[in-house]
């Protein structure tokens, strides 16, 4: 996406609706206010221009493929808080403050958007508690059985017995989470907006959907190698 000042903050958005977020985070109207050049408003907002700039430039930026299949537990681990985790925590926020005001201005037309509301706050509720469990619990302790390993000790077994347990209980809210982006899904038609929307309502669908698409890759990395894998380390120790 080419940026210059003179472009116009709606300009933007039009070209590429994610841009709408990096605007939200600082506080830029892209909606109604959305006629100035982006120079404008980071003046108005008292905003460096060049910040805003780099984080436009960098909303394209495709994410490299790498082998997670191959990597260290706690390096996948450390992985999963660091970019899944993170991005839950920063997005659930502005996703919140979408979903109120989006269902608040169009859900007289649009009832869907009342549900979808709802069904966010749930799963923002659900993840929220969900992660904070995996970092407290579960995660430390697959880390305890990396070191143990490669310090040739036995780890030290937790109160929970085996992480058959904790795996559980994070695959089955796992599917609860999963559940209710596919109904979101349905209820939005796959995400996309009627004709009458504004650019909060697209920015808010497009935000949505990208949330998911991380989601399956985080529930993804869990299921079907993190978990896998931390069971058969804690079996070498029985």
């Amino acid at each position: 996406m080419n940026i210059t000042k003179e472009k116009t903050v709606a300009s933007v958005v039009t070209e590429n609706i994610k841009a709408a977020h990096i605007f939200k985070k600082h506080g830029i109207d892209f909606c109604c206010g959305g006629g100035i050049t982006i120079d404008e408003a980071c003046k108005e907002s008292g905003i460096d221009y060049t910040v805003v700039k780099n984080e436009l430039k960098a909303v394209d930026n495709v994410s490299k493929s790498f082998n997670y299949d191959a990597w260290e537990l706690d390096f996948l681990i450390d992985h999963i808080l660091n970019i899944h985790h993170t991005y839950v925590e920063e997005n659930v926020t502005l996703l919140l403050q979408y979903a109120d005001k989006v269902a608040m201005v169009h859900g007289d037309h649009h009832a869907e958007l009342i549900t979808i509301n709802e069904l966010f706050k749930e799963v923002a509720d659900e993840l929220t508690t969900h992660m904070k469990k995996e970092e407290l619990i579960l995660f430390p302790y697959v880390k305890q059985l990396v070191k143990a390993k490669r310090d040739g000790v036995d780890p030290k077994f937790p109160e929970f017995v085996t992480v058959n347990n904790p795996i559980k209980m994070m695959e089955n809210e796992h599917e609860f989470a999963g559940e209710i982006f596919k109904t979101i899904a349905r209820l939005s038609n796959q995400y996309t907006t009627p004709n009458d929307s504004c650019n909060t309502f697209k920015a808010f669908f497009a935000k949505l959907e990208e949330f998911e698409l991380d989601l399956h890759q985080h529930i993804h990395l869990e299921n079907n190698i993190l978990f896998p894998k931390a069971i058969a380390l804690e079996q070498e120790f029985e």
